[in-house]
């Protein structure tokens, strides 16, 4: 899949996840002192202190919860066949390890935070739902590697890549690429089965479980629905506005802040009320997330991003930032403008050249400064449905803060936000045509 979900620019491991390149959790037990042998406790807070300890490093706290699970899983593996563990489940879980950010398993985390303050129940259901998002992510990841044909992930081979490489001399490039791709959609499914299964095991109350079960179901479905979605409009150069938008919004938007704000709320229990402002809330921040990172996919620094610009022109993925220049070049009569849209777009050997080439007709056009202005207004909105939530301070502070670094929008752009609108410009849950 590709959803930012399967935007993943941080390469570097988050404090506590895992150890060197290689190294892997395994289970350990300890002695009751009466000569048996018992599993350590899963590292969940047990009170109000250890819920605020876990607030300086949540990274940390969600890859140590993730370490133990993991280990129990490949425990698992292992009895089930050791050459399926060693080659394919390890690799699963090192790479779930070594993950960035964790932007989405703060979003849930501190929205429950914000919604159950210091409860320490529904703060461990956040880590556990936080470390299944993560696993989530390695399938989305994994999946859209082999889609793309990527080489590199995180500065490493991709898993397809590295398991081709790993048969090439004794099968062939062409057989043990196959094999590479194959084996990696196995693996993607492997990380999404141990996600399914850290939610089911989560122990929550029955409301609540019914709640956070929904929410997790139609996360996964509006995933591959977006994904698809962003696949037809490739194949059959479907590249207006509003299609494109809708894409967005199911296979990135959603996956990456509304889902999980809803998630980290719904452990908590919060009320209808508090769900909706939130829910709202991360509508507006997750497609100011997904504009802004079409924009950097163009015009950003690769230090900062982590990946080399124009990989969405080279791949010819339709894009809201190249919608708004086709349509503004279309409107004005500009046959050069679209020529060089056509030229380079969907071009694997697009150069540097070209790619300056398009980024002239993106400013000449209007389209980055309208989508810089729709990131703008977007997070404003998104902020506006926020502050109207009645939550505890401890916990929306860090949330605010979180969301407004999520948006990628300057801090200006939210100064004096008031109670949201009644009838905000956000997009909609349903028969979204914008």
């Amino acid at each position: 899949m590709r959803p930012v979900h399967a935007k993943d620019p941080e390469a570097t491991a988050p404090p506590g996840a895992a150890g060197p390149a290689g190294s892997l959790p395994h289970a350990t037990a300890a002695d009751d002192g009466e000569g048996h042998r018992v599993r350590e406790r899963l590292p969940l807070p047990a009170g109000p202190a250890e819920v605020r300890r876990i607030d300086a490093d949540v990274p940390g706290a969600v890859g140590r919860v993730l370490g133990h699970l993991l280990a129990e899983r490949l425990r698992g593996a292992r009895l089930a066949d050791p050459l399926f563990a060693g080659e394919l489940a390890e690799r699963v879980a090192r790479f779930t390890l070594q993950g960035g950010k964790r932007t989405r398993a703060r979003l849930v985390w501190w929205a429950a935070r914000a919604c159950a303050g210091r409860d320490p129940g529904p703060a461990a259901a956040a880590l556990r739902i936080g470390g299944a998002l993560e696993l989530l992510q390695t399938c989305a990841l994994v999946h859209d590697d082999v889609m793309d044909r990527a080489v590199l992930r995180r500065g490493r081979p991709a898993l397809h890549t590295d398991l081709t490489d790993r048969y090439a001399d004794r099968a062939g490039s062409e057989r043990a690429g196959r094999f590479g791709q194959s084996a990696a959609v196995l693996g993607g499914d492997l990380a999404l089965v141990w996600a399914d299964d850290l939610v089911a095991e989560t122990p929550l109350a029955p409301g609540t479980g019914e709640v956070v079960r929904r929410l997790w179901s139609d996360m996964r479905t509006e995933m591959v629905a977006g994904q698809y979605l962003d696949l037809h409009g490739q194949v059959t150069s479907a590249r207006s506005p509003a299609r494109v938008l809708r894409a967005a919004r199911l296979k990135s938007a959603l996956y990456s802040v509304e889902r999980p704000l809803a998630l980290g709320a719904a452990v908590a229990g919060a009320d209808e009320v508090t769900l909706r402002r939130l829910g709202e809330a991360g509508r507006c921040v997750g497609m100011a997330f997904q504009l802004r990172d079409d924009l950097d996919d163009v015009f950003g620094d690769p230090l900062r991003t982590g990946k080399a610009c124009g990989g969405d022109i080279r791949e010819g993925k339709p894009t809201y930032l190249l919608a708004v220049a086709r349509a503004g070049a279309e409107a004005a009569g500009d046959g050069t403008a679209l020529a060089v849209l056509d030229r380079w777009f969907g071009d694997p050997a697009l150069t540097e050249r070209g790619l300056d080439e398009v980024r002239d007709v993106l400013v000449a056009t209007g389209a980055r400064a309208t989508v810089e202005a729709e990131v703008d207004r977007l997070a404003a909105q998104g902020l506006r449905h926020f502050d109207g939530a009645a939550l505890d301070a401890e916990g929306a502070g860090p949330l605010r803060d979180l969301l407004l670094a999520t948006a990628g929008a300057p801090p200006e752009t939210h100064a004096g936000a008031g109670p949201p609108p009644a009838h905000g410009p956000c997009p909609r849950r349903r028969g979204d045509d914008r």
